[in-house]
């Protein structure tokens, strides 16, 4: 068995999710999980913020997709998807939510799929 890879975030909220991904990632053997958790493992001033305009022109009607950091609230959201997150700025989770969206964060998302069946990263 190979030594943990050693994660810089000093959050241990952070740190535990790593974890949690990478274990769910090997039980269910879902590369999903263990790439999300390295793009988390990153440092904060590289980890991934999408805006909202971007989840709405690099997705289709109801699909699900995971991002690995903030979503920011700039642009429109013209269809309903559902988006797991780290965090939200209110301004996007207003508009994911104004398009019949839905807005999880990413234990929701590991707990209710944890095979990451139908899920795209979008970074």
């Amino acid at each position: 068995m190979c030594p943990k890879r050693q994660i810089k975030s000093t959050n241990p909220n952070y740190v535990s999710l790593i974890r949690l991904l990478e274990k769910k990632s090997r039980e269910n053997n879902a590369a999903i999980w263990v790439a999300v958790a390295e793009r988390l493992s990153q440092p904060k001033s590289k980890r991934v913020s999408a805006n909202v305009s971007k989840i709405n022109r690099h997705t289709k009607e109801n699909e699900e997709v995971v991002v690995p950091g903030k979503v920011l609230g700039s642009g429109m959201m013209s269809h309903p998807v559902t988006v797991a997150a780290l965090d939200f700025s209110d301004e996007a989770r207003s508009k994911i939510i104004g398009a019949k969206g839905k807005c999880l964060t990413l234990l929701e998302v590991l707990e209710a799929n944890p095979k990451g069946v139908n899920l795209r990263i979008i970074r």
